[in-house]
């Protein structure tokens, strides 16, 4: 039953959802999202608004299962991030979008609330699934970030095979590579200018992620980010997705959030450590610290974006400012719950 009946519907309004825990011992549950951008429903057929659907319920199922069964947040964070990433439809792992060289480089992290422990690694070309490595240098190293060639060494050493830079090639992300370079070099063309690259793109070619947020039987709370970048991006660039306190974030008694947006401005004003922090000191709940953040702060400095939050007593909540938003979420008992606009 909903905690907060008196604003539910207006908070919903906002694109935040809220799943409080029932009434029970040991709460549990996992929220999830896809990336956030201009996601129109006049551009998504019926069977691609389906196909998305479909693999965020498997991914939030998976994740679910697991917390069920009494088993770690930080499994269930890995297992939904896997299905993931697995998938064309994202970007991140297999659907990674192309830098301006035409190569992929992808990012994640991983934060455990218990331990406040971390792991997180950056531009890898050869990593299946990033959020594994992310797990590994947290549990195996003595780093919270690697990157680059290093990361993969690293793998290596953990028996991680790596695979062909061409195993995360798609024909539909090549295709917005081309589109992208095209508008990129027209406004450098005219303007002399390296940053008019940056403006001349919409919002999609900018951000888009994947990520979990999870709280187990045992009070645990867990947060991971996983992305192939920015499309087109240059010069090595990193986002907030393995960042953490920018992308991800988890603190037991607190919250865990993952995040999805334009990341130099993620990383600038520290969303998902900021969400936290308000929880903690302010004593807001997820549902006023995570609007304030993304649909207050955010916006007035000119950030677009969403974030997925779970808190101690497995209240959920999904706030973004864009149009739209791939999430979902599961908490105890209850079935899950799809959405992809505001009015789901």
């Amino acid at each position: 039953m909903n905690k907060y009946p008196a604003i539910f519907t207006a908070l919903f309004s906002l694109g935040v959802a809220m799943s409080p825990a029932s009434a029970q011992e040991n709460p549990f549950g996992i929220a999830i999202h896809g990336g956030a951008g201009t996601i129109s429903k006049a551009k998504l057929t019926e069977e691609q608004e389906q196909a998305y659907r479909d693999k965020l319920e498997e991914a939030v199922n998976a994740g679910h299962k697991i917390l069920a069964k009494g088993g770690d947040s930080l499994d269930a964070v890995k297992a939904a991030i896997n299905i993931l990433e697995d998938s064309p439809l994202f970007n991140a792992g297999m659907g990674a979008v192309y830098t301006f060289d035409g190569t992929h480089e992808l990012d994640a992290s991983i934060m455990d609330g218990n331990t406040m422990n971390a792991g997180a690694v950056a531009g890898v070309k050869h990593i299946k699934n990033p959020i594994d490595l992310a797990l590994m240098v947290m549990n195996k190293s003595d780093h919270v970030m690697l990157s680059g060639v290093g990361a993969e060494e690293f793998a290596l050493t953990q028996g991680m095979p790596l695979v062909p830079a061409n195993t995360f090639d798609t024909d539909s992300r090549y295709r917005q590579l081309l589109d992208a370079k095209a508008k990129i070099n027209a406004a450098e063309s005219a303007a002399k200018d390296f940053h008019a690259s940056a403006t001349s793109l919409d919002l999609d070619y900018k951000f888009g992620t994947v990520g979990a947020v999870a709280l187990d039987k045992n009070g645990n709370l867990a947060a991971g980010t996983s992305t192939g970048g920015m499309t087109a991006k240059r010069f090595g660039r990193i986002g907030d997705s393995p960042v953490i306190g920018a992308g991800t974030y988890a603190e037991n008694g607190v919250c865990a959030v993952s995040a999805t947006g334009h990341g130099e401005y993620f990383i600038r004003y520290h969303v998902a450590a900021d969400i936290c922090a308000r929880m903690k000191y302010q004593q807001k709940n997820v549902i006023q610290a995570s609007d304030e953040v993304i649909n207050q702060r955010l916006v007035e400095a000119g950030g677009s974006g969403g974030i997925i939050a779970i808190d101690a007593q497995g209240n959920v909540a999904t706030p973004f400012n864009t149009e739209g938003m791939y999430r979902a979420s599961r908490v105890n008992k209850d079935e899950p719950l799809i959405m992809i606009w505001r009015d789901k």
